[in-house]
């Protein structure tokens, strides 16, 4: 029997077709449905590209304020997932207070079950994620519970629950921006999670769950907290160059920089960083844009590996004045919009996704004194039919 070719991590699998996003190598464009990202993220509020993800189109006027009064009466945080955040430690990772919470908003949810109801499913969490997330910025800090406004847009009043004042223009379309470029990503690790565990016909929430503790890892999701982690490790840009030449000679993976798809630049970043320029400017924080820099020319000097969106939205979290900890629950903000398209697609032309192994054990043996002859065999018979 030949060998089986194995393609560690999947790599190079295509395991289905997508109609929700692709990286177009001839343009080197993120596309959502067609559009290139960086022309939504210049453009759009980030509840027209929900609605794309959904839908396939960009709403007109009439479907986006549609969109935004129904998202307005879902902002609340409910009492019982407020009750439950309460209970755990805020010494717990943000995310998994993100995953619990989101547990309890879809035992909340009568419809649970209903996979009918998904389109219903995937608004709800849209529009509850900014209370639960915000929330959890300020109960880490001793801050209380703040109640959404409904005269704000998305980003706008996701940061007003935050932080407790309106925020500046300049860092509502900043962070507008972020949550667009990390709305969706076909299939990585998190989405083809969600993917796998609705192949098997579980609810959305359940599948939403499991994509969040795979976005929690260091090498997927929460490689945005581990550029601030490198930030704080160099101390200043002065000390960026000499800093890498360690890192590279002890081997070291420097999160923030490579992408598995992107062989030429993640066509996310320019966006990214032209907002942290911004941001770096607005909160006299010239120090940050030159350790980003910095750190940047020391990797381009030794190695062509480029940035990822990690790498500048992380700065551009800190700046706007989120905790560390808290980067990765607002990416699970954004990508729940594309994690639910792809539940959604993936429900409407399913297939159980499990894939085989190659065993590498050892050959079949035997418990000592027991008499294989003895046990009970298999005497069923399948007939064949054409």
């Amino acid at each position: 029997m030949a060998e089986p070719d194995i393609k560690k991590g999947l790599a190079g699998v295509y395991a289905d077709t997508t109609e929700i996003s692709k990286v177009n190598p001839d343009t080197n464009s993120l596309l959502y449905r067609g559009y290139p990202v960086q022309e939504l993220a210049a453009t759009q509020p980030f509840e027209a590209v929900a609605h794309l993800l959904w839908h396939g189109d960009l709403p007109d006027e009439a479907q986006l304020a549609e969109l935004r009064a129904k998202e307005r009466t879902l902002r609340a945080l409910p009492d019982n997932v407020k009750t439950v955040m309460d209970a755990l430690p805020t010494s717990a990772h943000p995310m998994d207070i993100v995953r619990t919470a989101v547990s309890i908003v879809g035992a909340n949810d009568p419809d649970a079950e209903d996979a009918s109801a998904e389109l219903e499913q995937a608004f709800n969490l849209f529009a509850v994620l900014p209370a639960i997330v915000s929330y959890e910025q300020r109960r880490r800090n001793g801050q209380e519970l703040i109640e959404p406004r409904d005269d704000l847009d998305y980003a706008a009043n996701f940061l007003w629950m935050a932080f407790g004042e309106e925020a500046d223009p300049l860092v509502v379309e900043a962070f507008n921006q972020s949550m667009i470029l990390y709305a969706e990503h076909s299939f990585n690790a998190s989405t083809f999670t969600a993917r796998v565990v609705t192949s098997t016909l579980a609810d959305l929430y359940s599948a939403v769950t499991a994509a969040i503790g795979a976005l929690k890892g260091q090498l997927h999701g929460g490689a945005n907290e581990a550029v601030m982690e490198v930030f704080e490790e160099v101390g200043e840009a002065s000390k960026a160059d000499a800093w890498m030449q360690t890192a590279l000679d002890e081997k070291r993976k420097i999160m923030g920089f490579g992408h598995r798809v992107y062989k030429n630049g993640d066509s996310r970043v320019p966006t990214m960083r032209a907002a942290l320029e911004r941001l770096a400017e607005h909160y006299e924080r010239p120090d940050m844009l030159e350790m980003y820099t910095a750190l940047e020319q020391a990797m381009a000097d030794r190695k062509p590996i480029k940035p990822n969106l990690d790498f500048p939205s992380g700065p551009a979290y800190a700046l706007i004045g989120f905790d560390v900890p808290i980067f990765t629950p607002l990416f699970v903000a954004a990508r729940v919009t594309g994690w639910t398209a792809h539940i959604i697609e993936q429900r409407a032309s399913n297939a159980l996704i499990r894939p085989l192994s190659a065993y590498s054990g050892p050959d079949e043996r035997h418990v000592d004194g027991v008499d294989a002859s003895a046990l009970p065999e298999d005497t069923s018979t399948i007939e064949e039919t054409e």
